[in-house]
């Protein structure tokens, strides 16, 4: 069982695409399940629409799934682990608030050293414990022995005791930290695999030993992904607009050519352009390098110029506002200088938008226009170049200047003659 874990906390960013994509293809590729956990435990920072948003997504890249939870709707489970853990001396409740807490950790920043909890109440007796009026949380003993795993990408890991330390499982509000619900649920759902950024690296021992503590002793294999560098070398942040799926999708990037990039990225394939179902077929974690891997708008926009070649003409011309092959065979002639749908689009409007204002062929084009209003049905370019020569007296740069300003709005652009015969039954509308 394989799960990606979204939160409704904001946008989908292009880190988290990359997991759900890799948990979908692995899914596949071992024929084992996958469950979509909403993990909205935070109510604070939910987002009302968001996980809707979340599974919109999923399905516009073709993400399918096994089973869909909310982890919210497992509190009482949550609740009940917490209380085991204390009947079972693992865990105790600590009654210190933020004050003091925020204290100790300046302390620690003053000295240098990295914080741990102190363990104030961590060996309260049964009578203190009951009595106290105070609000607490529920920590749970740091182990005592290190946490040791080996990462399918990031080879051995290893982690003290007090790396990990004696931190909250149930905050005072009595809902678990992100920690928990997450190692509770995947061991519930009997997860066998989890998939997801680095930046959860740390987050890992502390889930082992929270299942350890409740005599879970089933091995989690994980696979961290290392993460994804912006121009500046930095980790992507949500204010770059390529790590925004709903941005890259409103540019008119393919769900196909981002699951291609994002399973290329920073990966060992046999082949540079490939369907989903290819991938599937080729896909091993353990091909994808340790090191943090560069987004690259230019080979993103290389590889949907690419998938944009493979769509069926009649399918293509949807993208654009038409259901006419020949307009599709138009667009992919565009993709000399086009490489997202939203480009094309502005490409096949040009074409089709009034031409008012053409400079110093203006009158040119006048003319022109006015010659074809009246004329015959004319085959090929060749035939309208004629047609309009003879009618005008225009030839040369005039002419042709003129003519590609009239059909296509624009002075430079791919050959007249190879476009003409995909858009002769639409002059009229072209030369309104």
């Amino acid at each position: 069982m394989l799960r990606f874990a979204p939160s409704p906390t904001g946008d989908m960013h292009i880190g988290n695409l990359r997991v759900a994509v890799l948990n979908y293809i692995y899914s596949q590729k071992t024929h084992q399940p996958l469950t979509i956990r909403i993990e909205d435990t935070d109510k604070a920072r939910n987002i009302e629409g968001k996980d809707r948003e979340i599974l919109e997504i999923l399905a516009l890249f073709g993400i399918t799934y096994d089973q869909l939870m909310y982890q919210s709707d497992n509190l009482k489970r949550h609740q009940a682990m917490a209380l085991q853990l204390l009947h079972l001396k693992r865990a105790f409740n600590c009654f210190c608030d933020e004050t003091t807490l925020d204290a100790k950790r300046e302390d620690a920043i003053n000295t240098k050293q990295p914080y741990r909890y102190d363990g104030a109440c961590e060996n309260l007796s049964d009578e203190v414990t009951i009595d106290n009026p105070r609000p607490f949380t529920v920590r749970i003993k740091k182990p005592i022995a290190a946490i040791e795993f080996t990462d399918i990408i990031k080879g051995n890991r290893h982690f003290e005791p007090d790396d990990i330390d004696s931190f909250i499982i149930l905050r005072e509000d009595k809902h678990p930290t992100y920690n928990f619900a997450c190692a509770v649920d995947d061991m519930l759902s009997d997860i066998s695999i989890v998939i997801r950024g680095e930046d959860h690296m740390s987050n890992t021992p502390k889930q082992i030993a929270i299942r350890q503590a409740l005599g879970y002793m089933k091995e989690i294999q994980y696979a961290h992904l290392p993460i994804i560098l912006g121009d500046n070398g930095k980790k992507m942040s949500k204010r770059d607009n390529a790590s925004s799926v709903k941005w890259l999708l409103s540019e008119g990037y393919l769900p196909s050519a981002l699951i291609n990039y994002l399973v290329l990225l920073g990966n060992n394939t046999p082949k540079e352009i490939f369907t989903v179902h290819e991938a599937i077929e080729f896909f091993e974690l353990d091909k994808i390098s340790k090191s943090p891997a560069k987004f690259d708008i230019d080979k993103l926009r290389f590889i949907n110029r690419e998938h944009l070649k493979m769509i069926d003409d009649l399918e293509l011309s949807r993208y654009v506002g038409f259901a006419d092959s020949d307009i599709g065979k138009v667009c992919k002639i565009y993709l000399e200088e086009a490489s997202t749908t939203k480009e094309l689009k502005a490409k096949i409007g040009a074409i089709f938008a009034s031409k008012t204002a053409c400079g110093d062929y203006s009158e040119m084009v006048e003319h022109i226009r006015h010659a074809l209003v009246h004329a015959p049905h004319l085959e090929s370019f060749k035939a309208l170049q004629s047609y309009v020569s003879e009618q005008t007296g225009l030839k040369g740069k005039d002419f042709f200047k003129s003519i590609r300003l009239l059909l296509t709005g624009a002075e430079h652009g791919p050959e007249l003659g190879v476009l003409y015969p995909l858009l002769k039954n639409y002059l009229m509308e072209i030369i309104k």
